[in-house]
This record gives structure tokens, C-alpha cells and sequence, in this order.
């Protein structure tokens, strides 16, 4: 049975294997031996505008997002819940925490980058008053394809 009791908090450094499983079992890309490294991965946590938010339910970590702002815009990455744990709030509420620390930090604008493939990730933006930019080409620069 599912408890729907959930809490939001900030992930501990030493469940770095558990972010991983929650964005395994979630279809999130992620790349392993680039910045999804664990040395990467904690080095990211210690950025003082970074946090990563998770959410534990009867002690497993169902969900997290990567909450990081430059001043200026803040930006929720990696939004994930895993399958069993949708349609429960849980992805509203670390979305809430992100805000909050957006807003914590003078920082109003906020802002995702969502694949075109992700119609989930997009319907549920769209549904919290996220405006789509259709007139935004995305630009990157990879030093390493693993990047």
C-alpha cells in the first residue's frame, strides 16, 4: 500500500545512488560518465544556488528536482517523480520548494527547458502558468559528448 504522505526536503550527499534510481525508473536521460557523475553530482550540491529537493515517502525517495539560479532567473531541472508516485502532489510541492527558493534569493523570473519528446513534462508546465517560447532556439556547447 501507498503511504500519500510525502516530505520535501534537501538531499543528502550520501543518496546520490538514489537520484540516480529515481531518474532510472522515471525515463530521465541522464549521463553517467558526464555531468551525471557522482563527483559532478555532489560537487553540484555544494553550489549555494543549486538545491536538489527530494521526496521521501515511508522513507524511499520517490521524486526530486535540481532548483538553480544565477541572480537573475531561476531554473527547475530534472523534475522527477517516479511512476507509482504521480497524481499525488509531489511534483507541485517540490515545485513550490523551488519557487520558494527562488523567491528566497530575489530571484521572480523562473524558468525549465523541456525536450519536445516530453508532452508529460510540458502539459504539466503548461498547467502551472509556465508560458511556452516557441521563439527561443536553444543553443550548447559540449567539450565532451558524455557532457
Amino acid at each position: 500500500m501507498i503511504n500519500n504522505e510525502f516530505i520535501i526536503r534537501k538531499i543528502d550527499p550520501s543518496e546520490y545512488n538514489s537520484l540516480i534510481d529515481i531518474w532510472k525508473r522515471s525515463s530521465l536521460p541522464f549521463k553517467p560518465e558526464g555531468r551525471d557523475t557522482e563527483q559532478n553530482i555532489l560537487n553540484q550540491m555544494q553550489v549555494k544556488t543549486n538545491r536538489f529537493f527530494v521526496a521521501e515517502v515511508n522513507k524511499e525517495l520517490v521524486a526530486v528536482v535540481i532548483a538553480s539560479h544565477n541572480g537573475r532567473k531561476g531554473w527547475i531541472n530534472r523534475l522527477a517523480v517516479v511512476p507509482e508516485f504521480r497524481g499525488k502532489g509531489i511534483a507541485t510541492a517540490l515545485l513550490n520548494k523551488s519557487e520558494e527558493f527562488f523567491l528566497s534569493n530575489s530571484v521572480n523570473i523562473f524558468a525549465c527547458l523541456i525536450e519536445d519528446w516530453n508532452d508529460i513534462s510540458m502539459e504539466y508546465f503548461e498547467n502551472k502558468n509556465y508560458r511556452s517560447h516557441k521563439d527561443i532556439v536553444y543553443f550548447t556547447k559540449k567539450l565532451s559528448p558524455n557532457t
